[in-house]
This record gives structure tokens, sequence and C-alpha cells, in this order.
């Protein structure tokens, strides 16, 4: 599916972040320490500004001299119709966020993928116990946009097909509620309001809500106990609140940026052809971000 230019990087090829805005974005860390690690030398990743309007005209652009593009939303559903292929799974999620350049005779073949479930997976991965018995596992989503569309394919891979899903609005989740019928999950879906009072007694939470969205709802678990696993994807502060007052209630806490990093390498396989370089893409990171704060154990992105 991708072209791979050798261990010397080649005549290099050219891959971005595209988002509005996008100055904030760790991916070009991520990728940037990956191409050093794998000596990629030719390659180059940057950030490019660009606005739902601006997305066909940048796509259409595109030439053999790209691998790939990571994206942000809500580029993640605007570039659907842009593409000649969808992978699978981001056609069953709904969301694209790495686009393969492959080059052809005349204009590049553009494919959609998902690797934001790859992502939920492996950051869950580090906090959940390998021999739980994966099919009893309850599990809580907060939000209702394509990162908890990814969410519900995640949780299915573990063995969570039948989650609670908490929204601001019923009226506003239905690309939420197609998707999960497209990928044969059986959510029950409920406002946020009820979250409080639901989610500390979930195996496994996952907030996908902005940054401080969920600072409410952190305020409100004050003297609960838990003893799930919350990841939230947000990081923005680090740690967030919510983070903070599921640890203070006994639970195991995933780091949002670690979901980051997983589909960050991923996202260096399909476009270089080569496994991403974990422990160079996290060292990256980490010092990107300032503090080790990702550790899983009791005490998101």
């Amino acid at each position: 599916m991708t072209h791979v230019h050798g261990a010397d990087g080649g005549a290099g090829r050219r891959a971005a972040v595209l988002g509005h805005p996008v100055a904030h974005s760790l991916s070009p860390v991520l990728h940037r320490a990956a191409y050093a690690a794998l000596r990629l030398d030719g390659w180059r990743y940057d950030p490019v500004d660009v606005t739902e309007d601006d997305l066909a005209g940048f796509v259409g652009a595109l030439d053999a001299s790209w691998a790939g593009l990571s994206l942000t939303m809500p580029l993640k559903q605007t570039v659907l119709p842009l593409l000649d292929h969808v992978e699978p799974l981001a056609g069953v999620v709904g969301a694209v966020n790495t686009v393969l350049v492959q080059p052809a005779r005349g204009t590049p073949v553009l494919t959609g993928a998902n690797t934001d479930v790859y992502g939920l997976v492996t950051a869950l991965g580090e906090a959940l116990a390998p021999d739980a018995p994966a099919p009893r596992r309850t599990a809580a989503v907060l939000g209702g946009g394509a990162t908890a569309a990814s969410t519900l394919a995640a949780l299915a891979q573990l063995g969570c097909t039948t989650p609670v899903v908490y929204v601001r609005s019923l009226a506003r989740a239905g690309a939420l509620m197609r998707a999960a019928h497209r990928m044969g999950v059986e959510p029950r879906y409920a406002l946020l309001d009820a979250a409080p009072r639901e989610v500390p007694g979930a195996d496994v939470v996952v907030s996908t809500l902005p940054n401080r969205a969920a600072d409410g709802l952190a305020a409100e678990l004050d003297g609960a106990a838990v003893n799930g696993v919350l990841l939230d994807v947000a990081y923005d502060p680090r740690p967030t609140a919510l983070s903070v007052a599921w640890q203070r209630a006994g639970g195991a806490v995933v780091g949002g940026e670690r979901m980051l990093l997983h589909q960050a390498v991923e996202q260096v396989r399909l476009m270089t052809g080569l496994a991403g370089p974990v422990a160079a893409m996290d060292e990256a990171l980490q010092a990107a971000l300032g503090a080790p704060v990702h550790g899983a154990a009791p005490s998101n992105g």
C-alpha cells in the first residue's frame, strides 16, 4: 500500500498534519522523531493550516512527492468524498484521520484510513489486565463526535459491545448512532448529565470531550469510588481535571497522549512501510510535553 525508499530516505517524501488551527499539533514531533530513528533523512513532515473550505483544493493538488496526511477534526469527515478508496474500518467508523498518497500515472491515488482505533486499543491495553474477561467489561463513552465513533470500534475490539454513550443532545447523535449500527455495536445512549451517577461503576471509561469540557464532571466525582480505567483523549492541561479526579477516586488513568502516540506509530507504518519506532517517538513526545505523565496505575491527546 505504501512505497518504501530505503533506510537512507532515498529521494524522500512529504507528509503533513492538516487542521485549523494546527500550530499546537504534536504530530510533527512524533513523525519527525520517527523519520530520524528510521534514517529517512529525505523525508519531511509539516503542520499546514487548512480549513474545511480549503481541503478539496489542497488534496486536489497533491502529487507523487507526498506520502500521506494526518487530519484533525473536522477534516476527518470532510475528506471522505475526496478520496479514491476508504479502508473498511474507516468507512464503518465514518472518519479518516490518515490519507495515504500512492503515486500513479497522472493523479495520485488517495486512500483513507483510521489509526485512531489502533491508538485507542493500544493505549487502553497499557492499563487493562490482559487476563481480564474482556466480554464482561462494562464501558462508558463521554461525547458523541467522530472520536466517539472510533472509541466504539476500539471498545468492540476489546470485547465491549454494549457501552453507554453520554452525549449533550440525543437529537445530535445521529451520525454516531449510524456508525454504531454499521459496526454492530449496540450502545445505550444517555444524556451527559447522568454521567456523574453512572460512570464510576464502569470498567472502562473513555472521554472524547474537548479540552476542559469534562471539568464539571470531574468536580462531581468528588467522594466517588471507582476502580475502572479512564482514558481522557484530551491532554491539555496535563493531567486533565477529569484524570486527577478519577485517579483520586481510586481508578487507573491512561493519558490522552498515549492514544496520540500509538495512532502516530501506526500512521508512520502506513506512510513509510516501516514499523514505527515506538520508543524514539515516545521519548520525543515526553520531551515536548515536559513530563512523563503516562502511568496507568492508580495513585487522555
